[in-house]
């Protein structure tokens, strides 16, 4: 899986125009919630063929605009605990970039103080110069985690069977990054 020359050699920052960070769960057994986040940010750091991911969202910019159902969600104990734990960081451990622009890496990603590990898989674009002289790289990453692992315990049993709300999230970043001089 690695590459034969690494196409990643300096630090890249996040374009935040150009990315989005994503989370969906399961809803009634019937639909599937999405949100966004819109304080990101993110850097991928290259030296000697080694890459390193990290990043963090703030979690009261999430995208849920219905006051009351936003402070049980994001600033709820039930959930994001925004209030007592305002940042969701990423931090990678070992990132593995194939030939065919295949990516997996495995991290850590803290949420609501809680570190885990986590496995991300995806795809990465190698750098390309832009109209305006600027190196821009793009990753596509996902990964499914189960709430639980990090206290989000909250359920609901629904009249009918089954659980109001899914156990895994599936988390999803697009993101572009531009070289820094």
């Amino acid at each position: 899986m690695a590459t034969a020359a690494p196409p990643f050699t300096s630090v890249y920052e996040l374009d935040r125009n150009h990315s989005s960070f994503e989370l969906a769960v399961r809803h009634l057994e019937l639909s599937t919630f999405r949100a966004s986040f819109a304080d990101v940010d993110a850097r991928l750091s290259a030296s000697d063929g080694v890459v390193e991911i990290e990043g963090h969202v703030r979690a009261d910019s999430i995208s849920i605009v219905d006051p009351d159902f936003r402070a049980h969600v994001v600033h709820g104990a039930d959930f994001l605990g925004a209030d007592a734990h305002p940042l969701l960081t990423f931090r990678s451990r070992d990132v593995a970039l194939g030939d065919d622009r295949s990516l997996r890496m495995s991290g850590e990603l803290t949420i609501r103080g809680v570190s885990r590990p986590v496995t991300v898989s995806g795809t990465y674009s190698p750098p390309v110069t832009d109209p305006f002289g600027l190196s821009r790289a793009a990753l596509e990453l996902k990964t499914t985690i189960d709430r639980r692992d990090w206290g989000m315990e909250w359920q609901a049993a629904l009249p009918d069977g089954g659980e109001a709300l899914g156990w895994d999230v599936e988390v999803t970043a697009h993101i572009e990054l531009v070289q820094q001089a």
